[in-house]
């Protein structure tokens, strides 16, 4: 079978709330062996870490606050984020960034909130999971303050221009992609930003329950859930990216593997069922 990772779902999302243990079940059978939680806020860390611990060496967790959330940051937030990251599942800072989309939190305080999560990476020295929903422009210098000192990053469910691309590149910085790049209505344009960038700068995610891929017929999907995106459906954003490249899923499993491994200080270890 062939092994993948995924670095990111939102097991927290209330979606997930009445099948949390199939959800992990049928990714595992899918041949998704390691899995990263996203923490989008104090709270919902709290909630991945606790899930996390109960599938060692199989499930990893963020812990940060997601630009949504940047207006709940409180005075006790960044403490209790510094408790998370001490702990040796939390693998990375984040989410956390800027979406000026939505504007959902005031976008001076989630620039004051990402400033400080940029701040506890350079702490920790752990990698950055990284948000950027049309704000490139307050993005890139807000995070250009803090290099060389800053660890390593990816900017997960990549949907930027190639010329973004391009400049995230320069910085040293990964890609992350989901089904968002199956999608060719709203995200076309994609396909030569996959072509552009190198195999082993890109990781691979689902963001599920978010971004269900395009490519999934309809025959494969969850009878319960048909909309919701899960982990066990990462294998066809793999098989996208291989088609744009005109290379095999093999080489693409293999190389997003060996990249997210190394990236996050992942144990090597494949689950066996």
């Amino acid at each position: 079978m062939i092994k993948y990772i995924d670095i990111g779902i939102n097991i927290t999302n209330k979606q997930f709330q009445n099948d949390q243990q199939e959800v992990i079940a049928n990714a595992l059978q899918s041949g998704v062996f390691q899995i990263l939680l996203t923490g989008t806020s104090v709270t919902k860390s709290e909630q991945a870490l606790e899930i996390a611990k109960k599938y060692p060496n199989v499930l990893f967790s963020t812990a940060g606050i997601h630009p949504h959330d940047a207006k709940s940051m409180d005075t006790k937030s960044i403490a209790n984020l510094k408790k998370l990251l001490e702990q040796d599942e939390v693998v990375a800072v984040g989410e956390c960034g800027l979406d000026f989309d939505r504007d959902f939190s005031p976008r001076k305080q989630q620039e004051r909130c990402y400033e400080a999560q940029l701040d506890l990476a350079c702490t920790f020295e752990k990698p950055l999971f990284l948000h950027e929903r049309a704000a490139f422009n307050r993005f890139l210098p807000i995070t250009q303050q803090f290099l060389p000192q800053l660890p390593k990053a990816v900017v997960h469910c990549f949907t930027g221009t190639l010329e973004e691309a391009k400049r995230y590149l320069d910085l040293g910085f990964y890609l992350g992609f989901t089904g968002a790049i199956t999608d060719q209505k709203r995200f076309s344009y994609l396909k030569d930003v996959i072509q552009y960038v190198p195999l082993d700068r890109i990781m691979i995610e689902t963001d599920a329950p978010f971004m269900l891929p395009k490519n999934i017929l309809k025959v494969n999907l969850n009878l319960k859930h048909q909309r919701r995106n899960e982990p066990a459906y990462l294998p066809y954003v793999a098989q996208y990216i291989a088609l744009i490249k005109n290379i095999s899923v093999e080489r693409v499993a293999l190389e997003t593997t060996t990249t997210t491994q190394a990236f996050f200080n992942l144990p090597k270890y494949e689950y066996l069922m």
